[in-house]
């Protein structure tokens, strides 16, 4: 199947942005700051946007989180830090974290110039996450502009994806079932990373095999397997009207310049391969780094 404009490009920028998650940079500022733990610095951190919200909220708008996870960092993370300092936080931690990539031959001023042109044509109206990194401060250095630029692109897709789930009556749970079940991460790693229970999970499973969904081997069957793909689909429509105003040729030189950076990211392994955002690069998507550049040119 040919991937869509809107699926390949949220592909080749999510690893850039899913810096945050998974270098050390992050959990460390955050202790500095006095948070306990990985899952409240990344709660907070990517919460910080919103403004000292409540665990009602950052449950439901981050969606396929177990509430219980939540609540173990939220609101408690508001005593130790504002979310003006995780804000500052976690753009310094970007801005270590990059600093020591594998270097590339991207021109990173243009790749930011681009990006920031296309997230200020991402859609955030009904997006709470997309519209409220959308409306921080934009730094000054190219590499975080860019960092910033593909924050801003992802959460306002993945409130477009959101909004496909409830369409499709898939609770949180599902969500994650269904996936697994058509290919995404294992039940394993959505259980270590959403903190669904063995008896939640089956019950998931249960509601979906009523539904026609679900075989009796946990196997998707025709019905359920379009309808994922009709999630997909839609999440893809959704974010598409940013990239449309974008253009085409915008479109293929972000692709082109990002590409190198976010495939050193995934070479390294600083994202693993086998991540909850269901993002996988094959071995042939990964450009090999040829020449050095300063993050800032």
């Amino acid at each position: 199947m040919t991937e869509s404009r809107a699926r390949r490009l949220w592909k080749v920028l999510e690893p850039y942005h899913a810096i945050t998650y998974f270098a050390p940079d992050t959990r460390k500022a955050t202790d500095a700051l006095g948070l306990r733990g990985g899952w409240m610095s990344y709660f907070a951190c990517r919460a910080a946007p919103l403004g000292p919200v409540g665990p009602g909220l950052v449950t439901a708008v981050f969606y396929n989180f177990h509430p219980s996870m939540v609540a173990r960092a939220i609101p408690d993370a508001w005593s130790f830090a504002t979310p003006a300092q995780l804000l500052t936080a976690r753009l310094e931690a970007v801005d270590s974290a990059v600093r020591r990539f594998p270097p590339t031959s991207t021109p990173v001023r243009r790749a930011a110039e681009l990006a920031r042109q296309a997230a200020e044509l991402a859609p955030t109206a009904g997006r709470p996450l997309g519209a409220a990194n959308a409306a921080l401060d934009w730094p000054d250095e190219p590499h975080l502009v860019l960092w910033q630029a593909s924050t801003i692109l992802r959460e306002s897709r993945g409130d477009g994806h959101v909004a496909a789930l409830v369409g499709a009556q898939l609770s949180p749970c599902q969500a994650c079932v269904t996936i697994s079940a058509a290919g995404g991460p294992s039940k394993e790693v959505f259980q270590l990373n959403r903190r669904w229970s063995d008896e939640e999970w089956a019950a998931a499973e249960e509601d979906l095999r009523v539904r026609g969904l679900l075989d009796a081997d946990g196997v998707l069957t025709e019905a359920g397997r379009a309808l994922r793909q009709q999630v997909e689909d839609t999440t893809d429509r959704l974010a598409e009207q940013g990239w449309s105003a974008f253009g085409d040729s915008n479109a293929e030189e972000l692709d082109r310049l990002v590409r190198p950076i976010s495939g050193a990211i995934m070479a390294n392994g600083l994202v693993p391969a086998d991540n909850p955002m269901a993002m996988r690069w094959e071995p042939a998507d990964l450009p090999t780094p040829t020449a050095s550049a300063d993050p800032g040119k």
